[in-house]
């Protein structure tokens, strides 16, 4: 989901990860997708990645709803030059999962240019088959 205001893989694994299996595969594709949503400022797209029930504790501590998340990409601020994941690993429980890694974005928010990288927790269910995220944590990573 989004890292600075609003957070969320050509599927990237750590080298000392086996490779995930394929539910596990697809929670992270999920994230991945969501990345590239916000990097184009795609409201449809981050719209059906969301679930109703969505918030995001931000890079600031702050708790976010889904509509607030979603008047950030409406509003295009932020805007991403770079917004992708790495270093994942996924669980699935059933019809939850969660998925952790890194992720890199680097943009402009207002007059302000950020560069960061964050450690994210993603919390995602499945409904009628399709993975949803629910829960996006981020922690910047100090420089």
């Amino acid at each position: 989901m989004c890292v600075l205001g609003g957070l969320l893989l050509a599927p990237a694994f750590a080298a000392d990860k086996t490779a995930p299996g394929s539910e596990e595969a697809r929670v992270m594709q999920v994230t991945q997708e969501a990345c590239e949503a916000f990097l184009r400022a795609d409201l449809p797209a981050v719209e059906a990645l969301l679930a109703p029930e969505f918030t995001l504790v931000n890079s600031r501590a702050t708790v976010q709803t889904r509509d607030e998340v979603l008047a950030e990409v409406r509003n295009r601020d932020p805007q991403y030059e770079v917004f992708r994941n790495h270093s994942m690993t996924a669980h699935v429980f059933g019809d939850a999962a969660i998925v952790q890694g890194t992720t890199t974005v680097k943009g402009r928010s207002g007059e302000h240019a950020f560069d960061v990288n964050v450690r994210f927790t993603d919390t995602l269910v499945r409904k009628r088959g399709k993975w949803r995220l629910v829960v996006s944590h981020v922690t910047a990573i100090p420089d």
